[in-house]
């Protein structure tokens, strides 16, 4: 695996430049590659694009590295966190990130028709609103690990949440705010095709929060695998095979990238 580390994709004003990491196969491409966007998690408040999903750091061969020997090139993007700025700050660095590897797709050795994006937790909510806001660059499919999609369902009154920090008080006071935060009120019927992996007995984000989202989806038409893990909390904790669930992913992935336009085998 080839890696090339801290490409600044945007500046902000008063704040650091926004960087993204890129992990490329070993081997020569033949033909370009499909992309594959991976957004951290970590409640919107910690973390770093570096760090795969916490169930997967102790693999010997790693998430990215599973993800390359697969033909992907694996884009990783900052954001910034919510000690930094509030929503919308966080999806319009994502989106960014989107644009910036779109038009640099022939040095990446990418085809833009053939993007995907995966995000976990915090990130799972801010891949699926890249895939579905106005104005966002073409995406092909979602891969969503346990997401927060629809914040007006939690908490109105906590104020020391991660949702809370991430709107810039209790839910209940930025309603009009919650509501553009989430997935679910994004949902069109020109969406791509999601999958949503959630343990059962998640005890950090509801699952009935993937519920919500897969029954907006298909509801609009769009096609949505929902995978409930049981026995699982959060990170899949209590999951007999978390590897498992990655290669289902995988598959999904491989399913859509098939059907994609533009295909050009990796």
């Amino acid at each position: 695996m080839q890696v090339e580390r801290a490409i600044v994709y945007a500046e902000r004003e008063g704040f650091r430049a926004l960087e993204l990491d890129v992990y490329r196969p070993a081997a020569s491409p033949v033909g370009a590659r499909p992309l594959l966007v991976y957004v951290h998690g970590g409640g919107w408040r910690v973390s770093h694009r570096s760090r795969p999903p916490r169930e997967t750091r102790d693999w010997a061969r790693g998430f990215f590295e599973r993800l390359t020997d697969r033909g992907f090139v694996v884009a990783t993007p900052d954001y910034r966190l919510s000690a930094e700025a509030h929503f919308p700050a966080q999806i319009d660095d994502v989106v960014e990130a989107l644009h910036w590897l779109h038009e640099h797709a022939g040095q990446l050795g990418v085809v833009p028709s053939r993007t995907y994006v995966w995000g976990a937790s915090a990130g799972g909510l801010l891949g699926a609103l890249a895939a579905l806001v106005a104005g966002g660059p073409p995406v092909a499919g979602v891969v969503c690990w346990y997401p927060i999609t629809d914040l007006p369902a939690l908490d109105h009154a906590a104020d020391d949440t991660f949702e809370a920090h991430l709107l810039g008080g209790p839910i209940g006071q930025h309603l009009d705010l919650a509501r553009a935060a989430s997935p679910v009120t994004h949902v069109r019927a020109d969406a791509p095709p999601f999958l949503l992996q959630h343990g059962e007995h998640d005890t950090w984000v509801p699952h009935d929060q993937s519920v919500r989202l897969a029954e907006a989806l298909r509801a609009a038409g769009v096609p949505v695998e929902l995978e409930s893990v049981p026995g699982a909390d959060h990170f899949f904790a209590g999951a007999p095979d978390v590897e498992a669930i990655f290669e289902r992913a995988l598959a999904f992935l491989g399913r859509v990238d098939a059907a994609a336009p533009a295909h050009q085998g990796p």
